[in-house]
Formats: C-alpha cells, sequence, structure tokens
C-alpha cells in the first residue's frame, strides 16, 4: 500500500500512524485502523445498550429499534441453524463477528478507512476462527482430531496440517484483499477523477456496490466459512 499523488488530487489509501507511544523500549502506534475500530466498537456498544433498553419494555406489536433487533437476530439465527449441528453454541460468536466485520465494511460510507482493508484484523479474525475450530474439534473428538491429520495414510500428514493451517489465513486474505480493492477503486476514482464528477451521482453508485454489496456478500461469506469450518470438524 502507498500514496498516490495525482495530477488533479491525491488519492490516498495508506493506513497512517496518528500518534506513538513507547513500551518496554519499543514504539508502537495507533494508526487510523485502531481508531476506525473504536468508532465502530462504541457504535455497535451503544446500538446494544439502546436495544436491551428496548427489548426490556419489548411490546407485542414490534415497532421501531425493537423491530429492527428482532429482524437482525431472527436473520442471525436462522443462519446458524440451518448450517451448524449444534447452533445454540455458536450463534453469539457468530452474530458478533457478523455486526462487527459488516460494520467495518460499510466504514467506507461515513468517510472512515475500513478497518477490514488492514490484513491486521482480517487475519487476526482468522486466527480466532483457526482457535474455534481446533478447540472444538479436540473437544469434540479428542485424540480422533489430531488422528485426522494422518488419514487416509501417515504420509499425508505434511498435506494435512498445511491444509489446516492455510484455512485461516485463506478466508482472512479474502475478506482483506476483496475490501482493500473496494478501497484502491474509490480512492483512485477521488484521485484522478476532476472535482465535477466526484459530485455527480457515479461516488454514490460505486459506494453502493463497493462498500454495500461487496461487504454485505464478504461478511456472509466470511461466516459460512467459518461455520462450515467448525461444524466439519464436530
Amino acid at each position: 500500500m502507498g500514496l498516490l499523488a495525482l495530477d488533479s488530487g491525491q488519492a490516498d489509501i495508506m493506513i497512517k500512524g496518528l500518534f506513538s507511544y513507547e513500551l518496554f523500549g519499543q514504539t508502537f502506534w495507533i494508526t487510523t485502523t485502531h481508531i476506525g475500530m473504536l468508532i465502530i466498537d462504541i457504535v455497535i456498544i451503544t446500538i446494544a445498550l439502546i436495544a436491551r433498553h428496548s427489548m426490556k419494555n419489548a411490546q407485542m406489536v414490534p415497532k421501531g429499534l425493537q423491530n429492527v433487533t428482532e429482524l437482525i437476530t431472527e436473520l442471525v439465527d436462522k443462519l446458524v441453524h440451518e448450517n451448524m449441528k449444534q447452533p445454540k453454541k455458536f450463534v453469539n460468536y457468530i452474530g458478533t463477528i457478523f455486526i462487527f466485520i459488516l460494520l467495518c465494511n460499510l466504514g467506507g460510507l461515513f468517510g472512515l478507512r475500513s478497518p477490514t482493508a488492514d490484513f491486521g484484523v482480517t487475519f487476526a479474525l482468522g486466527l480466532i476462527t483457526f482457535g474455534l475450530i481446533h478447540y472444538n474439534g479436540i473437544k469434540t473428538n479428542k485424540l480422533g482430531h489430531v488422528k485426522g491429520l494422518f488419514e487416509p495414510v501417515p504420509f499425508f500428514f505434511p498435506i494435512n496440517l498445511i491444509g489446516e493451517i492455510a484455512n485461516p489465513i485463506s478466508i482472512s486474505l479474502r475478506l482483506f484483499a476483496n475490501m482493500l480493492a473496494g478501497t484502491l477503486i474509490m480512492a483512485l476514482w477521488y484521485g484522478v477523477m476532476p472535482w465535477l464528477f466526484t459530485k455527480l451521482g457515479i461516488p454514490a453508485f460505486l459506494h453502493a456496490y463497493l462498500d454495500v454489496f461487496s461487504g454485505c456478500i464478504q461478511t456472509y461469506v466470511f461466516c459460512m466459512l467459518t461455520m462450515a469450518y467448525v461444524d466439519e470438524k464436530m
């Protein structure tokens, strides 16, 4: 990633360091990714508290925020129940990452650099999925989980091991690459096009496709792959 300086303006796609601090003799940076994630976390917590309050005073005929809360809950619950054999264990986790990734992907609509366009974020999500896969595999199948690495013959162990390690990397790269591509396209559009064209409806169309449509699809794909990998090991 770098900075594209163009004649008609600048298309900035960098992850910028905002300020640094020293810890244990090392320099650490707070970047635009950290700030974006902090804003999204605050939004999620605020919405959750408001939704909790509305559900405590729930009415028989839902309206307003209660209606939206019940709709989202039912959609996530249905998604998990249709794709996992033991859905009750995972519906909260899948719901959490679904909302988090979706809001990160939609961040571009509100002037944020999407945190999921940073591989550090998507790789961390992939590692959490990796831990979840093998924790539940060992918990369910005990030594049979490890035995599976040597099947159908022991010589397949290196291939099977590489395949297991590749899973979290592949799902994190898929999400990262798609969101970074959207960031690049929008940066190029605003950097290359004259002022008049950036004020017309075309940027709105690009945002609708790259942020909303692609963001929703990538959220769905990440959650589906997570459920598929975990369910397979169980």
